[in-house]
């Protein structure tokens, strides 16, 4: 949190600055977004809250609207002319969505293995990951940081000075604190189980299954990888489980051939993702919601029934698919 803003001078930077830095830091520590990273492309995005999208729209980061966007719109050239945008009704609202956007997007999730005071490595990152066209895109964002000193927002130290005076100080002194990365929480954790599915009718017979199989979980589920020649019926046998069970697990109706490296679970897939993981927007990697659900361990009706979603939804890329209660 920032305390003591003062108005340093008159400039559209340092007017920005003074007015959105609490809400970066804010965001910082909500997401692990850095908070120089989020103002300098504020600034640049927006020209310092100038341009039409920001003034009359509250959208500082030119977030498009996307399919399953249900808010305000706006129409504005860009690429294309008259291209669809968001509107928020507060700038605290498009500092969300643009922290969200990156953090639980799979283009930027590497970002975040990243330390917060790494800026340098976000904004070759966000440029290396398609953030912009611009080339000089990563240089441009470097320089505002620089300029303006906006990396001491990453630090939680006080009185940062900067150029023209005195910039607000961060309450507290040491690291900010940032939320664990996305890659992090959603890693498998392997473990070792002798038989998970056992039968009380064999409580007292010894299961082992073949010694190269791993087993791991993931969201909290115990699950394999499907290897060559595997099926759900021999991987059902294997752990002493009915076709039907391990089906109803992985949210299908029939079997279906298993692609190598394809997870399949051995238990009931939860209601909701692990926390930290409360949604997952759409690259450009076409996927169906099965395999959302699937890859985060997500039981298919939750996610329809968090969502709102029609029957046979297909989401596309931008969309936002919810996998937690999200207040």
């Amino acid at each position: 949190m920032l305390s003591g803003l003062i108005a340093l001078s008159d400039t559209p930077q340092n007017e920005y600055i003074n007015k959105y830095a609490a809400i970066a830091v804010s965001e910082m520590q909500r997401s692990g977004v850095p908070a120089s990273i989020t103002l300098a492309q504020g600034m640049l995005e927006s020209r310092n809250g100038l341009s039409g999208l920001a003034a009359d729209g509250n959208n500082h980061f030119g977030i498009k609207c996307h399919r399953n966007w249900k808010g305000k719109t706006m129409r504005v050239d860009d690429d294309r002319r008259n291209e669809c945008f968001r509107v928020y009704k507060t700038a605290e609202e498009s500092f969300r969505d643009h922290s969200d956007f990156l953090r639980y997007q799979d283009r930027y999730k590497e970002l975040f293995e990243l330390k917060p005071t790494d800026y340098k490595g976000w904004a070759k990152g966000l440029k290396k990951a398609g953030y912009a066209t611009d080339p000089k895109y990563a240089e441009k964002l470097i320089k505002l940081i620089e300029d303006y000193k906006l990396y001491q927002f990453d630090t939680g130290k006080r009185s940062a000075s900067v150029a023209g005076g005195s910039r607000p100080s961060v309450s507290g002194g040491g690291a900010v604190s940032v939320p664990q990365s996305p890659l992090k929480i959603e890693k498998d954790t392997q473990v070792q189980v002798e038989n998970p599915n056992r039968r009380r009718s064999q409580a007292n017979e010894r299961y082992t299954f073949r010694l190269n199989r791993k087993v791991y979980k993931k969201n909290g589920i115990l699950c394999v990888y499907a290897e060559h020649e595997d099926t759900y019926e021999s991987i059902a046998l294997e752990f002493n489980l009915f076709q039907k069970e391990i089906l109803k697990f992985n949210d299908l109706t029939s079997a279906r051939k298993l692609k190598i490296g394809e997870v399949v679970y051995l238990k009931a897939k939860k209601k909701y993702a692990s926390k930290g993981l409360p949604m997952y927007v759409v690259g450009d990697k076409p996927e169906t919601l099965w395999e959302i659900s699937q890859r985060f361990g997500v039981k298919l009706k939750s996610i329809y029934k968090l969502n709102g979603f029609p029957e046979g939804y297909v989401p596309c890329e931008g969309d936002v698919v919810y996998m937690r209660k999200v207040k």
